[in-house]
């Protein structure tokens, strides 16, 4: 596979295996990603080393995140064109066995979206994004701000633009 080629489900040598139990995110980013970005978040993203945390590939119109390691399916996201240009998400199912995921809420997962696509597959800094995760994360844990780098990257990966 060349740099230029895309990532498609056959680019992994680890079987992919889809969600199980599909539940509904309801609350949804709200970015219009452009044309442009579009076209990069279509040719997906490859873990290179054990450290980076996801598998991203587009089917169509979806977009599917696979845990790295297990190669298990945890977000499948629906993006829609619309009026004025670009794309944005309309749709998204998660993860719901508490088996294969630990999932919190419809806030986290929203945010985890975003970032997966914003800080993994476009390589953006993201750090409004990284703000709020770190603010998300101190709500839902008694631990004060110095834990949000350890638990940024046990959720994403080691940060690219560092």
């Amino acid at each position: 596979m060349t740099a230029d080629a895309p990532t498609t489900r056959d680019s992994f040598r680890r079987r992919l295996q889809p969600i199980s139990t599909a539940g509904p995110v309801s609350t949804l980013p709200d970015r219009v990603w452009t044309e442009e970005d579009w076209e990069r978040i279509r040719r997906g993203y490859r873990a290179r080393d054990m450290d980076q945390k996801w598998n991203v590939f587009a089917e169509g119109d979806v977009l599917f995140m696979h845990r790295s390691w297990t190669g298990r399916g945890i977000y499948e996201v629906s993006f829609a064109p619309v009026a004025g240009g670009g794309r944005k998400i309309v749709s998204a199912v998660v993860e719901t066995d508490p088996e294969r995921y630990r999932r919190t809420d419809d806030a986290y997962d929203c945010l985890m979206m975003e970032m997966i696509i914003s800080a993994i597959v476009l390589g953006e800094p993201a750090t409004e994004l990284r703000s709020r995760f770190g603010e998300l994360n101190a709500g839902k844990s008694s631990r004060n701000n110095l834990h949000t780098g350890p638990a940024e990257h046990g959720a994403l990966g080691p940060r690219s633009d560092s």
